[in-house]
């Protein structure tokens, strides 16, 4: 395995020394980056920890890419085998084509068998952020004995009234966009970097981390800078019917679940909470990380860490 220390360059970190020590500490914990085939396509993905440990499996959300794990997994190293992959189409996988979500459910559990993750006596417990949990989703429906469970991190979980309130103000779900629009390109990192932003918009509790996730959504083609996620990826069912079903697939899920979001969030609100309760999901636990909203890594990455290991923990010492 190698340091992470590639990952702080001069581009978005050019003073290192003011960088928190905790963020140089976790880049620093060894890991492994590689590429598995999955079904004809190459995916890209990070490995910490002893791979005689329990094993976990670890997905972004849309348009992001694994590294929004890379400072949250060492803190978990010493104690699991982690794996973070990037969704094709996403970071530095490739597109897959005709993809949708049950494509990406099937895709979910050939990263995790390419891996070996399936080869320990515990099962894998997978952690998903956003859209990644809707990817979770699906590969538990495929194949309901293959993971122990699934911390469902910050997806949006939103009861029907809810939702047509949401829907009123003209927005979409989340993940919509244009899959014929070409890439715009950019003469340098900065003016690149100017362009990113959070969906839901958001300020973060961690500035620094903004401009190493903008980083490494992007990419050099020449002398410009453009973004790694292929536009294909908007080729995908994103209906209302899909969203109304979210809380209803979410409870009748196989497995243990559990829940971790942002205080704040507009996506997962007290009201999610009491929605799941009335569907028949008292017993999930649900795991509020203060003084943060949708994108919780960003906003309180320690205290993300501290609650994927609370459940984790809780988890292991049941089986």
């Amino acid at each position: 395995m190698e340091s992470a220390a590639s990952d702080i360059v001069p581009e978005w970190a050019p003073d290192p020394s003011v960088l928190p020590g905790w963020f140089a500490e976790a880049l620093a914990v060894p890991r492994e980056e590689g590429f598995v085939t999955v079904d004809g396509v190459r995916m890209h993905y990070f490995r910490w920890g002893n791979p005689g440990a329990p094993p976990v499996l670890m997905t972004h959300g849309f348009l992001s890419h694994a590294r929004c794990f890379a400072f949250i997994a060492p803190f978990l190293a010493g104690d699991y085998h982690l794996v973070a992959y990037d969704l094709s189409g996403m970071g530095d996988s490739d597109p897959r084509p005709d993809c949708d979500m049950t494509a990406r459910g099937h895709e979910m559990i050939g990263v995790a068998e390419a891996l070996g993750l399936f080869g320990h006596a515990r099962k894998p417990i997978v952690v998903a952020h956003s859209f990644g949990s809707a990817v979770a989703l699906n590969a538990l429906e495929l194949a309901p004995d293959a993971f122990a469970g699934t911390v469902i991190c910050d997806m949006m979980i939103l009861r029907p009234s809810a939702l047509e309130r949401y829907w009123s103000k003209g927005r979409t779900g989340p993940g919509s966009g244009d899959p014929n629009r070409p890439h715009r390109r950019y003469p340098d990192f900065p003016s690149a970097r100017k362009r990113y932003v959070l969906s839901p918009s958001q300020q973060v509790g961690e500035p620094f981390l903004m401009d190493y996730m903008a980083y490494h959504a992007l990419c050099r083609e020449g002398t410009d800078w453009t973004w790694k996620f292929s536009p294909a990826v908007f080729n995908r069912e994103n209906s209302n019917r899909m969203w109304l079903e979210i809380g209803p697939r979410v409870v009748a899920a196989p497995g243990r679940k559990a829940i971790v979001h942002g205080e704040e969030s507009q996506l997962f609100t007290p009201d999610s909470r009491e929605y799941l309760r009335e569907l028949g999901g008292g017993s999930i636990p649900v795991i509020a990380v203060l003084e943060a909203r949708h994108h919780l890594m960003l906003d309180q990455p320690l205290a993300f860490a501290t609650a994927l290991r609370a459940v984790l923990e809780e988890w292991s010492k049941h089986g």
